[in-house]
């Protein structure tokens, strides 16, 4: 099975050869490098930008307001902070516009923890994203739907920012890709450039095929009965894996929401899901103050109160300016597994 890194890398040469993507750039996006994680590797229309997140943001709008569908990347989230401006201006394009100037463009960036990549390499961006309005913002979990929101995120006509969670970029998917050949050997022969001399390489790619994620649209992980989780991007397979644990040793049957898209996001399934549980927790590794865990569990009290057993709860980061280099630093400073499983139990115990 792919992995997540080859899933999106895969969904890009989709876009070149049948989507119109003609540009993919960004800082070591191009040969021989392929991008920090390698998403960009054997691409043909990635090339190299300056060291500018502002001016690759800016080249990005200036070419999808031309009719161009760009892709381009920032290295790490933790530097798109100095394009937040530009970032608006996509996103209001489209708006201000009265619908005359659509801008096409995918921005892609890795986010989030787990790599051990002290303050520059380790943020998170989704509440922040949450507040452009006019750009659509995903984070998928695993490598099929990281597939199918490239897609997606390519042929709208409105500003995708793709936020590709780093600790996730090698975890491999449990179902296979239209196209992609069942052998994960095979696949890496195809597609991963080889380590050394890359200067002759080419890629084989695979016969893919069109595969979509609607950009807005959860995906229920797990059916559950007893408690709601709402989560996305990195803590999605913690969340899932401690449900099916506690589910396993005959102890909860808890329903996991993986949103796939915060902006929109599918405020209908967690609605249905409420009514079915009556509790709820939302779990992400934002830091907790101006949360977009808080924005939910404001709707979910103001549209839901009556339905709700117990008071939702959030699970997230704590409110510090970075995360530290040491492992004991940042694995205090996000969500991990056992306080993922002591959440759970927490609202379980609450009495209605």
């Amino acid at each position: 099975m792919a992995n997540m890194a080859q899933a999106i890398r895969m969904a890009l040469h989709y876009g070149e050869e049948n989507l119109g993507v003609q540009e993919i750039f960004g800082e070591d996006v191009g040969a021989p490098l392929g991008g920090v994680f390698t998403v960009t590797q054997g691409l043909k229309t990635a090339w190299n930008a300056p060291l500018d997140e502002r001016g690759i943001v800016g080249a990005a709008i200036g070419l999808a307001w031309a009719g161009s569908r760009p892709v381009a990347e920032i290295q790490f989230v933790d530097y798109i902070f100095n394009t937040i401006d530009l970032l608006k201006l996509a996103g209001n394009s489209l708006w201000c516009s009265g619908g005359k100037f659509p801008c096409p463009l995918v921005i892609m960036t890795p986010t989030g923890s787990g790599i051990h990549g002290s303050i520059y390499h380790s943020h998170s961006f989704d509440s922040i994203a949450s507040k452009i309005h006019g750009m659509k913002v995903v984070c998928p979990s695993t490598p099929i739907d990281a597939y199918g929101l490239m897609l997606a995120a390519i042929k709208d006509d409105n500003p995708v920012l793709f936020l590709k969670p780093k600790a996730l970029l090698r975890a491999k998917g449990k179902e296979l890709i239209p196209g992609e050949p069942e052998d994960e050997r095979a696949l890496k022969e195809m597609i991963d450039a080889p380590i050394g001399d890359r200067s002759k390489w080419k890629p084989k790619w695979p016969s893919l095929e069109e595969f979509i994620v609607p950009i807005g649209k959860a995906k229920i992980a797990r059916e559950g009965s007893q408690m709601t989780v709402v989560t996305h991007g990195r803590m999605a397979p913690i969340c899932l894996q401690v449900a099916e644990e506690l589910a396993n040793a005959g102890e909860a049957d808890i329903e996991v929401i993986d949103l796939r898209s915060l902006i929109p996001y599918d405020w209908q399934a967690v609605k249905d899901s409420i009514r079915k549980t009556g509790r709820i927790l939302f779990v992400n590794e934002e830091t907790e103050i101006s949360n977009f865990g808080e924005h939910l569990i404001r709707r979910c009290v103001d549209e839901m109160f009556y339905e709700l057993a117990v008071a939702p709860k959030l699970l997230c980061g704590k409110a510090i300016p970075g995360i530290g280099l040491n492992p004991g630093l940042e694995f205090n400073s996000v969500p991990q597994k056992e306080e993922v499983e002591k959440a759970y139990r927490r609202l379980l115990s609450e009495q209605a």
